[in-house]
């Protein structure tokens, strides 16, 4: 918050508060470009990691800084509907901003843009200058409370894959917005996505989705970062990102272009997940988005569904 913006009491508690009050808000009002949301200044453990034992692997996202890398958002406010630059450094132990990453899936660095009710999401490829600043036009549709994930691995030896995560406000009017029910079956444009396999805490466990359009299977999806699809998992309630490797890729001579798509994930807890597949055909990437529930790991017991609910998503790229 800047030094010279005069608020009320009442205005800064709300300003403390702001990226979590999105996710659990029941009313509607307005929201302005003034407010803030809360920046994380240290490394802090992932709180949710171990709930299924010792196999359950670390969620990614919920930190800023890890392994001496941290992300430095320098856009922390947006406008609902206004297409703006979203830009950021990645920096190392020495302050200095990051400028060389090794290439994962075709790219530098990933961004993933998601709302805090996970009706919104945007899977981005921003650009970045020689000083190591990173940029892209965005436009997000509605006001409430986003959190931005940056998915990279600096190019030095023994360097890890790193998930960052920093909170993102878009001012505007804020409607909340019900998560969709848990389903098996996603649209996207056109296309019909079935959902195959179950994710299960501190397990692993495949993910088959099979894409078909007019009742037809489509054998001849198109290559998109290195794979037939790329798969983000993100758990309610906190937005922990969850790793998702693909089952093979084109080329190998063995994996098909469809109609399924095979991915590997390990849910870190119990709980609600939401998936979002994107997948090339015809030139163009779409988005299918489930609801999925991770049941215990112990059993093998289906967990209980939730009561259906009216809700549409917005996905994007």
């Amino acid at each position: 918050m800047h030094a010279g913006l005069r608020i009320t009491g009442f205005a800064a508690a709300l300003a403390a508060t702001f990226g979590t009050a999105y996710g659990v808000g029941q009313g509607v009002g307005p929201v302005t470009e003034d407010e803030t949301p809360a920046r994380h200044d240290a490394h802090t453990g992932d709180s949710e990691s171990g709930h299924s034992g010792h196999e359950s692997p670390p969620a990614g996202g919920l930190q800023i800084s890890e392994n001496g890398h941290t992300l430095d958002l320098w856009t922390p406010r947006l406008a609902a509907g206004r297409t703006a630059d979203l830009r950021f450094a990645i920096r190392g132990e020495d302050g200095r901003a990051v400028t060389a990453f090794r290439r994962e899936h075709d790219k530098e660095l990933h961004l993933i843009v998601a709302s805090r009710d996970l009706n919104t999401y945007r899977h981005l490829h921003p650009s970045r200058a020689a000083d190591g600043t990173w940029s892209i036009p965005v436009s997000l549709p509605r006001a409430g409370g986003y959190r931005v994930f940056a998915d990279f691995t600096p190019e030095k030896k023994g360097a890890e894959n790193l998930t960052l995560g920093a909170d993102l406000a878009v001012s505007g009017t804020y409607a909340p917005q019900n998560l969709p029910a848990p389903d098996t079956t996603a649209t996207a444009e056109g296309y019909e996505v079935k959902l195959g396999g179950a994710l299960r805490p501190g397990a692993a466990r495949e993910l088959k989705l099979t894409v078909s359009r007019n009742g037809r299977p489509v054998t001849d999806l198109q290559p998109y970062l290195g794979a037939y699809g790329h798969l983000v998992a993100l758990r309610s309630g906190d937005l922990a990102y969850l790793h998702v490797h693909p089952g093979g890729e084109p080329g190998d001579g063995s994996t098909e272009p469809g109609p399924d798509i095979s991915f590997t994930a390990t849910a870190p807890s119990s709980g609600t997940y939401r998936l979002f597949l994107d997948f090339k055909h015809e030139g163009k990437v779409h988005t299918a988005a489930f609801t999925v529930r991770a049941g215990a790991a112990a059993t093998g017991e289906e967990a209980s569904e939730e009561a259906p609910h009216e809700s549409s998503g917005e996905h994007g790229h």
